[in-house]
């Protein structure tokens, strides 16, 4: 920057520019250089946390020095789900998820943990005997208490909150619960006993329960009426964690400012887990890639997503005294579970940064929304 300035006065004594376009040339770029030292954890300091869903490999080259410019927390995506952390009954895969807390304990970092239970990405041995059979009720509890208890307990006082219970919502809006092992063995009370042994495990820490879709209205009555039946039940959580998996479709700015404000008045904290923005709509089911499918991103679809961004952060903002963190999910376009999912192959470009690591236009347009 001092050699740039220097430029500048050599320019005004020789008359080529004059004293105030020096100075109003020397400010603009002053101020572009504060802007590209500042990251969105320091653009939205006093608002929320900002975090990123990371892999051990996440730690190497450009996409390390993007996670240290930008956030101040990160969630594993998938090293601390049962099926990798606890693939056997007597088997831990630590080096994974070590690797993770590690960093960002010598980075100064926060860390969610994600997530202890789930339908999905189990090792079916917590389920079954050697003989195959399912187990019962008590043998699951203690399976699960002894899951908890290994994990949690390991990063007791290293990790702030935790997605105790993920996605037990079914996806049919006539069902309540999610028809799953958890419930079919233990029945409904088994998410209060996941959160009582969290909380056994790490008296300190923010216990979450964690589910997408639920700004969906009659999704989010269904999660309103868990949260009562938890707190009935005298359930140690604190906090509803909104998986951020929208699109430039929707949700709607109404249906979002109203879930947030239903959510925020149990009185239980709420953060954003796993935000992107697709640029397709919604899909439940894998599919094949139809021949005609395009993935080009477009200056229409930039747009779109521009403006869905805006539109987030906007409301985001109306909440900053409930909202206590938003997490990204993926660092930038390069790498995304979207490449994958629903759609295998598809593209998208669903987050802030490009596949170079580059901040996008949407980056700009949502930091308007802080305090700066």
């Amino acid at each position: 920057m001092k050699k740039q300035l220097c430029y500048m006065l050599i320019l005004v004594l020789f008359g080529v520019v004059s004293c105030k376009d020096g100075k109003k040339e020397s400010k603009e770029i002053a101020t572009k250089e504060t802007n590209e030292q500042k990251g969105l954890k320091d653009y939205f300091a006093e608002d929320f946390h900002m975090g990123v869903a990371v892999s051990p490999v996440s730690f190497e080259g450009e996409s390390k020095d993007l996670i240290l410019a930008e956030y101040n927390s990160l969630t594993p995506e998938n090293v601390m789900k049962m099926g990798v952390i606890h693939p056997k009954k007597d088997e831990f895969n630590w080096e994974p998820a070590d690797k993770i807390v590690a960093f960002a304990q010598e980075n100064n970092l926060k860390v969610r943990g994600h997530a202890l239970v789930w339908h999905q990405q189990t090792g079916n041995w917590i389920f079954k005997d050697e003989a195959g059979n399912d187990v019962s009720r008590e043998v699951l509890l203690d399976r699960m208490k002894a899951h908890i208890d290994s994990v949690v307990g390991r990063y007791k006082g290293k990790i702030y909150a935790w997605d105790v219970v993920n996605e037990a919502m079914d996806d049919n809006p006539d069902n309540f619960l999610r028809d799953s092992k958890w419930l079919e063995i233990i029945g409904d009370d088994f998410l209060t006993k996941a959160f009582e042994f969290a909380h056994e495990a790490d008296p300190e820490a923010k216990l979450f329960y964690n589910d997408y879709n639920i700004i969906i209205p009659e999704k989010r009555d269904r999660v309103l009426k868990l949260i009562a039946k938890l707190k009935e039940e005298d359930a140690p959580i604190d906090g509803i964690g909104i998986q951020g998996h929208w699109s430039i479709f929707s949700p709607s700015e109404e249906e979002l400012r109203k879930a947030l404000k239903m959510y925020s008045e149990t009185g239980l904290d709420v953060q954003i887990t796993e935000l992107d923005v697709s640029l397709y709509k919604w899909e439940k089911e894998q599919r094949e890639r139809c021949p005609d499918e395009s993935d080009e991103f477009t200056e229409e679809r930039k747009l779109a997503q521009i403006e869905a961004y805006q539109k987030f952060f906007k409301v985001f903002r109306e909440y900053k005294e409930e909202l206590t963190g938003i997490t990204f999910w993926n660092i930038s376009d390069r790498n995304t579970w979207l490449d994958r999912y629903p759609v295998e192959g598809r593209k998208n470009y669903p987050l802030l940064f490009d596949e170079n690591y580059k901040r996008k236009q949407v980056y700009d347009s949502i930091i308007q929304f802080s305090k700066k």
